[in-house]
């Protein structure tokens, strides 16, 4: 079997050096945004150079897509892996959509603003809405399949969470009701539960 090749240190410290630069400029995007910033800004912020910055890509447009997009990769990551601990099947829907919560709480309204500004940032979210939506579908058949969950149809459910999202993903929620991402993604957690857990008691005066 041939061995694979070492990589270069240098090539590997370049690429240390490019994660580092992105988890610097993902939380400064959380906190601040991204769209008034210049490269200029940016390396000044992080105390780099515009060559450094340059390692994420090749353009400051490219780079805040590249961010972007890391921040929901790693979240997304962080998500699973708190799901993948959950030992009780019921509660996983709770868990991921508590999780995205959580990993949305960062982010600041002009981050989000910046974000529905940006058509390929925006993209990057919807994109990753969608993801969210097929998640928790896949969630609720888990939890049917194991009778820890009503047998309603995990489609519809899907379909339901994935438009709620979506306004949430889009600002409509935040304007109707007052409510950031992270406490809708909370409150909707609570609403998909109430609406599909498997009663626990079957034989009380309520039971119809």
């Amino acid at each position: 079997m041939a061995r694979r090749p070492t990589p270069h240190p240098l090539l590997e410290r370049s690429g240390e050096r490019r994660d580092q630069v992105i988890d610097d400029l993902v939380d400064l995007f959380l906190a601040e945004g991204f769209q008034t910033f210049s490269m200029e800004e940016l390396a000044r912020r992080l105390k780099c150079s515009k060559t450094t910055l340059y390692l994420v890509a090749a353009s400051k447009e490219q780079i805040v897509v590249t961010t972007v997009r890391a921040f929901f990769r790693r979240a997304a990551s962080r998500i699973e892996a708190r799901v993948a601990s959950s030992g009780d099947v019921r509660e996983r829907i709770s868990v991921y959509l508590d999780a995205v919560a959580r990993e949305l709480q960062p982010a600041s309204p002009k981050f989000y603003a910046d974000v529905n500004d940006f058509g390929p940032a925006n993209q990057v979210y919807r994109e990753n809405t969608l993801v969210a939506a097929q998640r928790v579908q896949d969630l609720v058949n888990e939890g049917v399949a194991a009778g820890a969950l009503r047998p309603v149809n995990a489609e519809f459910v899907g379909a339901a969470v994935g438009q709620v999202m979506t306004a949430i993903q889009s600002g409509a929620i935040e304007a109707a009701t007052n409510e950031d991402d992270a406490s809708s993604y909370r409150q909707l957690a609570d609403l998909v539960i109430a609406g599909i857990a498997e009663p626990t008691d079957r034989s009380g005066p309520n039971r119809l």
